[in-house]
């Protein structure tokens, strides 16, 4: 892959000028004007061989592992080397990630375009496009078994690799655990998604495989979040937040054990539970 910068991108955060209301006994006294950091939200275009596909809202940093994680999560490409350059392009209205494909990539990407066209009252098309959404992840393999002590340890890790959350509190992160090497690799963005796409894009480039390893999240299990650790290839997903009745469904059917409501006393088994109940864990008592 040839990369291409063309223009700064915009930092991740800036200062904002803020008015600070704290509820105090005594006098009422005026508040002072002071600035805190707060992240950058940026339009960001993807584009495939000259035609545009999609715009996101995201933070403006990782960009190359954005592309690319993006275009492994939408099943453009199989791999890094089938993106044979990338043009990043900030303009005041946001940046443009303009990438061209291999020949067989690029042959797919125009069919799957053509099946996915029409004109918005299509009604096939309407269907073609819910089936594209509700695509059926790739199902994951392996028999990793992790103890309980080794989620609290991952997630408790998880802080030390969000400097931008740190700074702003207003970062969401996706992070790699790996068995006797702990987290090899986090990002973070504005937006869940946009942090596990950067992730995924990270991983791929620095050619690290998920397969035994535990996939963090700092947000909420949605759907996609299941079907991108899928193509990932992660068995294990932990979240500090709850995840939706359809990511656990899915999650059920691709082979991954989905563990949520993360905390420092524990968390929550939704989905195939042998690959962390262990001897740690107390079994609990049968209904009668």
């Amino acid at each position: 892959m040839r990369p291409l910068e063309i223009g700064a991108p915009p930092r991740p955060f800036c200062d904002a000028s803020r008015l600070v209301q704290r509820r105090m006994p005594g006098p009422r006294r005026a508040a002072p004007r002071t600035t805190r950091a707060v992240p950058e939200e940026t339009a960001i275009a993807f584009s495939y061989e000259g035609a545009a596909y999609a715009v996101m809202m995201a933070t403006p940093a990782d960009l190359t592992d954005f592309a690319i994680g993006f275009s492994l999560t939408e099943r453009i490409i199989g791999s890094p080397s089938d993106v044979e350059t990338l043009e990043t392009v900030s303009t005041a209205d946001g940046i443009m990630l303009r990438m061209s494909l291999a020949h067989w990539p690029a042959a797919a990407y125009w069919e799957r375009r053509r099946r996915l066209a029409g004109p918005s009252g299509c009604g096939l098309c309407g269907l073609e496009s819910l089936a594209e959404a509700m695509r059926a992840p790739p199902p994951v393999a392996g028999g990793a078994r992790l103890s309980r002590n080794a989620i609290f340890e991952a997630m408790a890790a998880l802080p030390d690799w969000q400097p931008m959350n740190r700074a702003t509190g207003a970062l969401h992160a996706a992070a790699l655990w790996l068995p006797r090497a702990g987290i090899v690799a986090a990002r973070e963005d504005v937006g869940r998604h946009n942090a596990l796409d950067k992730l995924i894009g990270a991983l791929a480039r620095d050619g690290i495989s998920a397969a035994g390893g535990v996939v963090l999240l700092t947000s909420r299990v949605s759907v996609e979040m299941i079907q991108k650790a899928a193509i990932l290839g992660a068995p294990v997903l932990v979240a500090v937040s709850a995840p939706t009745a359809l990511a656990v469904r899915v999650a059920e059917t691709a082979g991954i054990t989905l563990a949520a409501i993360a905390r420092q006393d524990g968390f929550e088994i939704f989905t195939h539970a042998d690959r962390l109940l262990d001897r740690e864990f107390e079994q609990p008592a049968a209904a009668d």
